[in-house]
């Protein structure tokens, strides 16, 4: 089989490529690189030169594909009409290139901010989606377009995991650098609000079990790791892999929309938009929990990395 991923050489995109390239039955893995290879450097794969808007490039590189896995994504921009060309017409556009060059599975990686926060219980693949962010919003809308798009012969797969960590990954390695400084914030009390988390391992288990369905139409998973957690666990479980104790900063909820702002308008003098912003702010202070049971039961998925296992092998 061949297949063919975008965002390659990000975090998640990378370990998928590496899975599959170890996988003796894909014989080729494409991957669209837009400049550095990053992850990929050195590996046995098929580097397409260009992005999600290059047509000729995507109907030639699209040809005898058998599963294309869209992992590519815009996390962060100041603008819902970025968020919107990245992730919602981006989509539409190697959607349809796929159609038209016969590919018969995708999978489609979405977010749980897609979906919203729950409020006490995790939400569920039926449930309304309310998104707080711009970045939910167009993740909500690209799985709208998705719908509007499919023809009947196409099987597609909506991924929506949680907060996503392991090896690769940049932004809770900032927190793990803080605790190794001794120093860990957290905002509320650390028993709420709670959240779900994924191992890179896991969801990589959970996609490529996705992949393997072709029955034609639209099919959303959550997938989560085997447990929710706080803000108290993580800390302690970190701690203990670190050998170090950290001083507890307790952080209100209202301040650390105050900081956001503050943040972010400075980023604004230098013509940058940080990564600690309003937007991001508002998705810290509420709870994200998702429920795995659909998963679990229809796609026989079996999340087996614990916090302090995932954590330890994230930080070593």
């Amino acid at each position: 089989m061949k297949a063919f991923v975008t965002g390659g050489t990000g975090f998640i995109g990378s370990h998928i490529a590496d899975r599959l390239i170890s996988d003796p039955a894909f014989d080729e893995v494409r991957c669209l690189v837009r400049s550095r290879e990053k992850w990929l450097s050195g590996k046995p794969y098929t580097r397409v030169n260009g992005d999600l808007f290059n047509v000729s490039v995507l109907n030639e590189s699209m040809q005898n594909i058998d599963v294309l896995y869209h992992i590519a994504g815009l996390v962060m921009a100041p603008s819902m009409n970025e968020f919107e060309r990245a992730n919602v017409e981006a989509t539409e556009n190697i959607l349809r290139i796929a159609q038209k060059s016969g590919v018969r599975k995708v999978v489609v990686l979405s977010s749980l901010a897609a979906a919203g926060p729950s409020n006490g219980t995790p939400v569920k693949e039926q449930d309304a989606m309310k998104p707080v962010s711009m970045y939910g919003k167009s993740k909500m809308l690209m799985e709208e377009r998705i719908h509007e798009i499919l023809t009947q012969d196409l099987s597609i797969t909506i991924i929506r995991p949680p907060a996503v960590y392991g090896p690769r990954e940049d932004q809770i390695y900032t927190y793990f650098k803080m605790m190794n400084n001794r120093i860990c914030p957290i905002i509320g009390n650390g028993e709420k609000p709670r959240l779900s988390m994924i191992f890179v391992s896991d969801l990589i288990d959970g996609i490529m079990l996705a992949s393997n369905d072709l029955k034609p139409g639209v099919k959303t998973y959550f997938l989560s790791g085997p447990e929710i957690v706080n803000w108290k666990q993580i800390k302690t479980v970190t701690s203990k892999v670190l050998g170090k104790k950290a001083f507890t900063l307790y952080i209100r909820p209202n301040l650390v929309k105050r900081i956001a702002g503050i943040v972010e308008s400075a980023g604004s003098l230098f013509g940058k938009y940080p990564v600690f912003n309003r937007e991001k702010a508002n998705e810290m202070v509420l709870e994200w929990t998702c429920s795995n049971e659909k998963a679990i039961q229809e796609l026989q998925y079996n999340p087996d990395v614990t916090l302090e296992e995932g954590i330890s092998r994230t930080i070593h």
